[in-house]
């Protein structure tokens, strides 16, 4: 428990006595001592983003309990100075649980410095900065957490610092699993397929996975050429002429050329033990690693990824040799795909079938058109051949959705618009309203946040839902100009920061409160208390399938921070790209969106 008690208060600027305090003043000091209320634990009751805000961007903190106050002031960390106060809200009750909320905007307040929020009868906020570039060190964080997920190569201290190991698996004599064996590689044979990232908590390797990771940070690169080429964050490869984004997403692509069949274009759904490794660290097991069956979702997710590289790798000479890899062995796996267009992966049909019984993730999907949409409208913007046209044509009259690993169709979506924002007018129409959707959400929601449309949106990886909003928002905001999109963006970075119903900053080593005990393996078996930092958790998850202990069941407080939680709290690959996108694209576009002023980058 903590008694706020400061000479110098939130009422005024000055401190409680010019001159050394008589005997009666200490006694009416220590009455006023005395009727203070006793405050919870600081930070908790109020919600904000734990990171910060720019200084022209809008800024909302949220109380999260039933209060009488009416009012909130913001103050100086340093000096314990009142810089702003403000009125709060009026009361209501959040659409996803049983909070009760009041919110206070403090947007007009641009003064630069270190802040908490006080609010009389609740207390004190966590810290928060006010700045110019004051995301640059998150979307920094976000980015290098890629790094920490590589596989088959030691993370050195220099780049790595404490979180510094051995490489993992070397996976340089991976086997034919019988699923995926052919008359060139029969089941048994060995082949290496070393790289990439492991995909979440565990330390396998997932196509479908990898291929809507990959395609979000090659869209980072494509929307913020010139921010992207002056971001580096201290990896082996900084300062080789080649942004750091890319160099990241290289690792992982020349992981997943390897997970294509040379002799016939398919791609392999997965590489992977039998079954998860326990909670070591990683390449500490010895377990055979399997090629598992080709797949056309798997197959066609590389098809777009490896046209999308082939567009962007083709602009450096160095990479040149790469990019035409790349597209050929998109055209190849297209091929493969036209010839197999209903290859589903079933893992358990699978395992009726063959042996050893493969039971890590899945990642099994039913409905193929999505991904065949994205794979051709990639295709069709880097050879530009109106065959493609046709394919994707098809599907303009549906709806447009977030994207996420089983419905990657507005991936497709994205790029169309990217490089031909009026040729598709109807495409066009059916973006903006998903993206309409979400401001509208904005003033009607407990915590002033795009997330939380919808209970619906509380689901495993609900975190990546507010990322690949923002993302949407993002895209809007470039088509349109319309600074509402940018706010409602930037709403979704606070929520991911801190201001939610849970009170958690959603990032491992950002912020006051951030998650101590992800589900991930190195950051459990590696014997250091923090986190390995840069990594987004699952977020709220009223399903709870792992059946751990949770103090909150309610939707969007669903949330436990144990390592048993992979329901809740572990990290992944596809939930790290968007949040890598909104952060850097955000920060990319501070001169442009006027958060800050003479700070374009060009």
């Amino acid at each position: 428990m903590q008694l706020f008690i400061s000479f110098r208060t939130p009422y005024n600027r000055g401190h409680f006595y010019k001159s050394m305090p008589t005997k009666n003043t200490w006694s009416a000091i220590l009455l006023l001592m005395l009727s203070m209320p006793v405050f919870a634990q600081q930070g908790e009751s109020i919600s904000i983003n734990q990171v910060g805000y720019y200084t022209q961007g809008p800024k909302i903190c949220t109380v999260v309990e039933k209060v009488t106050a009416t009012e909130f002031f913001i103050v100086n960390s340093i000096t314990h100075d009142t810089v702003f106060n403000g009125r709060l809200s009026e009361g209501q009750v959040s659409k996803h649980s049983s909070l009760h909320t009041k919110t206070g905007d403090f947007s007009r307040l641009q003064g630069e410095g270190r802040f908490y929020v006080y609010v009389p009868g609740v207390g004190n906020s966590y810290l928060f900065n006010i700045g110019p570039r004051v995301l640059a060190p998150a979307a920094v964080s976000v980015l290098k957490g890629f790094y920490y997920q590589r596989v088959s190569i030691p993370l050195d201290s220099p780049f790595a610092g404490k979180w510094a190991r051995k490489a993992g698996h070397p996976d340089d004599k991976v086997q034919i699993h019988p699923s995926a064996a052919s008359a060139e590689r029969p089941a048994g044979s060995t082949f290496s397929s070393s790289g990439g990232w492991y995909d979440a908590g565990d330390y396998n390797k997932y196509i479908v996975n990898s291929g809507i990771t990959m395609g979000t940070l090659f869209n980072l690169y494509e929307d913020f050429p010139f921010y992207s080429s002056a971001t580096q964050y201290n990896i082996p490869e900084s300062f080789n002429g080649i942004p750091d984004v890319l160099d990241e997403a290289i690792y992982n692509l020349r992981w997943m050329l390897t997970m294509q069949d040379p002799n016939d274009g398919g791609v392999y759904h997965k590489l992977t033990n039998a079954s998860f490794d326990g909670t070591v660290m990683p390449g500490v097991t010895t377990l055979p690693r399997y090629f598992v069956q080709k797949s056309t979702a798997a197959t066609l997710d590389f098809v777009a990824v490896t046209a999308q590289a082939a567009r962007i790798l083709s602009k450096y000479a160095s990479l040149k040799a790469l990019g035409d890899s790349c597209l050929h062995a998109a055209l190849f796996a297209y091929e493969w795909a036209e010839m197999h267009p209903n290859q589903v992966y079933n893992q358990d049909q699978m395992n009726q079938q063959y042996q050893p019984t493969i039971s890590t993730g899945a990642y099994g999907d039913q409905h193929l058109e999505d991904e065949r949409f994205w794979a051709t409208a990639e295709l069709l913007i880097t050879t530009q051949h109106e065959r493609y046209l046709e394919v994707i044509q098809q599907q303009f009259d549906q709806a447009v959705t977030i994207p996420t690993w089983s419905n990657v169709r507005t991936m497709g979506v994205l790029s169309i618009l990217r490089y031909y924002p009026q040729r598709f007018k109807q495409l066009n129409k059916k973006f903006f309203a998903l993206a309409d959707q979400y401001v509208s959400g904005v003033p009607g929601n407990a915590f002033r946040t795009a997330m939380g449309l919808s209970t619906k949106e509380f689901n495993w990886g609900s975190n990546s839902n507010a990322a690949n909003q923002g993302m949407i928002l993002v895209a809007a905001y470039q088509l349109s100009g319309k600074q509402a999109y940018l706010d409602a963006a930037l709403s979704n970075i606070d929520y991911l920061l801190g201001r939610n119903a849970t009170g958690y900053c959603f990032v491992t080593g950002l912020g006051t409160k951030s998650p101590q005990h992800p589900h991930h393996r190195p950051s459990q078996a590696d014997g250091i208390d923090a986190p390995v930092p840069g990594l987004l958790v699952g977020g709220p998850n009223p399903g709870m399938q792992d059946k751990c202990s949770y103090t909150f069941t309610e939707p969007e407080r669903a949330y436990t921070d144990q390592w048993c939680s992979y329901a809740s709290n572990e990290i992944a690959i596809n939930w790290n790209a968007p949040i890598v996108y909104l952060l850097n694209a955000v920060e990319a576009l501070q001169g442009k969106a006027g958060y800050i002023k003479n700070d374009t980058i060009k």
